[in-house]
């Protein structure tokens, strides 16, 4: 089992570098943030840009896997950004994680005065969005026309150092994105579903499990061959409410078959409150975490 942590962009980074060299000394195996314009209520606080704080992030480690969770297309055009994965890439030393999903329907779909899509019309436009990116990452000089986007002769000197191109891990919840996930990704992501109720969600993770097995057999791909990770803060209880707690979490995604899970670094307040000693005492049981 590896074990990541999300580290929101909220904070300015003479306050923020401190947590990112922070967890790769204790010893996650990958760090992660949003990547929006705004999010939710905290769209009204400070909030700063995904690719440049990975940026920052790259050149205050050396060893912990970087990574935004997730981009999309709410306002990203993939040939642009391919550039910045390239260089972000390139920065890091080949320690990119690009996770990407379909966007969600909050400030990011309607601060460029766009209109918030459905979610049919969603899947639709991040189908186009990843095999357009996955082209201009794996090939110099791409032409391509579709319905949301276009390319005409892009670049992508000098590609990037992993090859044939940086990991995708596809955010996927519905069978239309899982089979993105299948065709495109090197690893899944899933939030699970449901509400308030806390062994509900793991039962919607455990269905989303199965349901992604059956995707990746009808795709003719040996599952051993996609990662999992999954989004432990999507549950209704935060996965950092006691180092006992997260400890059961992590045993019970690995007993769903999952490769990866994902805590957030806590806050004083709103999402993600909580106690950064919890997660202190977490960082000292990560050796005997991964063995679960």
């Amino acid at each position: 089992m590896r074990i990541g942590i999300v580290i929101l962009p909220d904070q300015r980074w003479s306050e923020a570098q401190r947590r990112w060299r922070q967890a790769e000394e204790w010893g996650f195996d990958h760090a992660w943030t949003y990547d929006h314009l705004g999010w939710r209520d905290l769209v009204d606080g400070p909030w700063f840009d995904s690719m440049s704080t990975l940026t920052a992030a790259a050149l205050v480690t050396s060893r912990i896997r970087l990574g935004t969770l997730v981009a999309s297309p709410n306002f990203r055009h993939p040939a642009a950004f391919a550039r910045q994965v390239t260089t972000l890439d390139d920065i890091s030393g080949g320690r990119l994680l690009l996770g990407i999903g379909a966007g969600g329907i909050g400030f990011d779909a309607t601060v460029l005065g766009g209109d918030t899509l459905p979610p049919r019309r969603r899947a639709d436009r991040f189908g186009e969005f990843t095999e357009l990116l996955d082209l201009v990452l794996r090939q110099d000089g791409v032409t391509w026309r579709g319905e949301w986007f276009s390319a005409v002769d892009a670049r992508n000197n000098p590609g990037c150092v992993q090859m044939p191109r940086v990991p995708f891990v596809v955010a996927a919840n519905g069978p239309r994105s899982m089979r993105l996930a299948a065709r495109f990704g090197q690893g899944w992501v899933t939030t699970g579903t449901g509400g308030d109720d806390l062994e509900g969600w793991w039962k919607s993770v455990a269905t989303l499990a199965t349901r992604l097995d059956a995707t990746l057999d009808e795709a003719g791909r040996d599952p051993g061959t996609l990662d999992r990770y999954l989004l432990l803060d999507a549950a209704p209880v935060f996965s950092l409410t006691s180092a006992d707690f997260f400890a059961d979490a992590v045993a019970r995604a690995a007993r769903l078959g999952f490769t990866d899970v994902v805590t957030h670094w806590p806050r004083l307040s709103s999402w993600y409150a909580g106690d950064e000693n919890v997660l202190s005492e977490v960082a000292e049981n990560l050796p005997e975490l991964r063995r679960v």
